[in-house]
């Protein structure tokens, strides 16, 4: 008597085979589910940088009251907005690090500490920012000379100056010889370059 196509157990794929082995049919769960944590890490992943740049943004950086009204009106007036070279350094280039691991760490302090500031509506005020400012400016001072100025060398660097360009007073503040015996950094000698300085108060 003849039978349809496929109805011997024999002709059966190699596939459900397998499938309807029922010593084996869980192993097929271990490369499917190795697949899906593949594809979910990346898209984690994928969003989780696409987030941090994002965040790096002129546009989000002014994207608030306290920084669009106090401190964009004073970069704006700055060489790092605008030069003759035509070079714009925006709020990132300075204040976030270059490489990943720096970039969470000083994405998760701002949402640490500056996220609650801004909340509680801190320096939400001229009169409140100015109060801060001095506080702020020597934290930030104080983390880039930790990492020896390096948001500064992303873009400036010692080795491509040509200091036969520069007045005797640049020039020796720049040489190897002065960094090393004084252990100083840009930053020490470059604040208020985007920013207004604190008021010098009285001891």
């Amino acid at each position: 008597m003849a039978t349809g196509k496929g109805s011997d157990p024999e002709q059966k794929s190699w596939w459900r085979r397998l499938w309807q082995w029922p010593k084996t049919k869980y192993l097929l769960w271990i490369p499917a589910g190795g697949f899906v944590m593949l594809v979910t890490g990346a898209i984690l992943l994928g969003g989780f940088n696409y987030t941090m740049e994002e965040t790096n943004s002129l546009e989000f950086c002014t994207s608030c009251h306290e920084m669009s009204a106090f401190v964009y009106p004073e970069y704006k007036e700055s060489s790092h907005f605008s030069n003759q070279s035509g070079v714009r350094a925006i709020c990132s280039d300075c204040h976030v690090p270059k490489d990943w691991w720096g970039k969470v760490v000083r994405k998760t302090q701002a949402a640490f500490i500056e996220v609650p500031s801004w909340i509680t509506g801190k320096i939400d005020s001229p009169e409140k920012f100015e109060a801060h400012r001095r506080e702020m400016a020597e934290s930030v001072w104080a983390k880039m000379r930790a990492s020896n100025s390096a948001t500064c060398r992303n873009c400036h660097s010692y080795d491509a100056m040509a200091l036969s360009m520069q007045d005797r007073y640049a020039k020796r503040r720049h040489s190897a010889e002065y960094r090393e015996a004084t252990d100083k950094t840009c930053i020490d000698c470059h604040q208020g370059i985007a920013h207004n300085l604190p008021e010098v108060t009285a001891e």
